[in-house]
């Protein structure tokens, strides 16, 4: 059996297509170019599902997308960033996961758009997602939800913007978040684990992409070896909320994941992690294709609906 066998049949034949047009490299892409095919991968996701309610908030540069399931209040709040290395992603890429998430959670789900780069480079993203969080607390009752009970997640970048947002808030001594579920995060700037090198070229989201969304905001701001470009390599994670990671299988990110989750434990954090097997990075956008990528959406609802 061959690598390529091991994966789900479906995202198999996505990768072996992608390997027969030379795997094209994402620094040839504009970053209009990206955004534009990240938008056209949404109905990978499954169906649009009705929610009871969803607003759409504009507060200065941060948008929010709320997602209430049913008219009750004091439910689970999820603060969620989206993924797109830096560059792309946005309210609309994950539509459709959100409305899942809030669904089968039983919880407010709040998606949060925040300034890309290269148009904003660092810290634009994090000082968003901060500005978020403080809103949303703010705001979370009279949205039907309950401000004591706040996860924060994020895939991709987005999972990258959550770790570091619930530092900034932890070295200010708010103990606001009671969980973070971090999916497939970006977390080393330098992408110098062995995962890189091993499925860095094949998978369709390739060391090409990911590095060059570290360099669209990072770059020319901070090194790549700066605590919040790489927080991988921090020493101040003890205190942190409980967190769960995600991670895949054939990614260039899993090792750097599941050295994050041997991290959290030395420091005396409360953490778990799973890989989902036979998938590539962006899986928990596939779940319309892919049998993991439905579980994993499943997965997350459940830690929600636990509390």
């Amino acid at each position: 059996m061959t690598e390529l066998d091991r994966l789900e049949p479906r995202i198999r034949e996505s990768v072996e297509q992608f390997i027969r047009a030379g795997r094209p490299s994402a620094r040839l892409q504009t970053f209009e170019e990206r955004r534009e095919g990240y938008l056209a991968t949404i109905d990978l996701a499954g169906e649009a599902e009705p929610v009871w309610r969803i607003e759409d908030f504009k507060f200065d540069e941060v948008q929010l997308r709320i997602y209430r399931p049913l008219d009750e209040s004091n439910l689970p709040v999820m603060i969620y960033f989206h993924g797109g290395c830096f560059v792309s992603g946005d309210l609309e890429t994950h539509d459709r996961q959100m409305r899942q998430l809030a669904n089968q959670g039983r919880c407010l789900v709040v998606a949060v758009h925040y300034r890309l780069a290269p148009e904003y480079r660092y810290p634009a993203a994090h000082d968003d997602a901060v500005k978020a969080i403080r809103i949303i607390r703010e705001q979370a009752s009279a949205w039907g939800g309950n401000p004591d009970k706040l996860t924060l997640a994020g895939d991709s970048a987005g999972g990258h913007i959550a770790i570091v947002t619930s530092l900034r808030l932890k070295s200010e001594g708010l103990s606001w978040l009671q969980r973070l579920i971090l999916i497939y995060p970006m977390l080393d700037a330098k992408g110098s684990s062995k995962s890189y090198d091993q499925y860095g070229d094949d998978y369709i989201v390739t060391r090409d992409m990911l590095l060059s969304g570290f360099e669209a905001y990072f770059e020319g701001n901070t090194t790549p070896e700066h605590p919040e470009a790489s927080p991988l390599y921090r020493d101040d994670l003890a205190g942190l909320p409980d967190t769960h990671i995600l991670t895949a299988e054939f990614d260039p990110l899993v090792d750097e994941g599941e050295e994050l989750y041997r991290r959290l434990l030395k420091a005396g954090v409360n953490a778990q992690c799973q890989r989902y097997l036979g998938v590539n990075h962006g899986f928990f956008q596939l779940g319309g294709i892919s049998q993991a990528g439905h579980k994993a959406i499943g997965d997350v609802a459940a830690l929600m609906r636990s509390w």
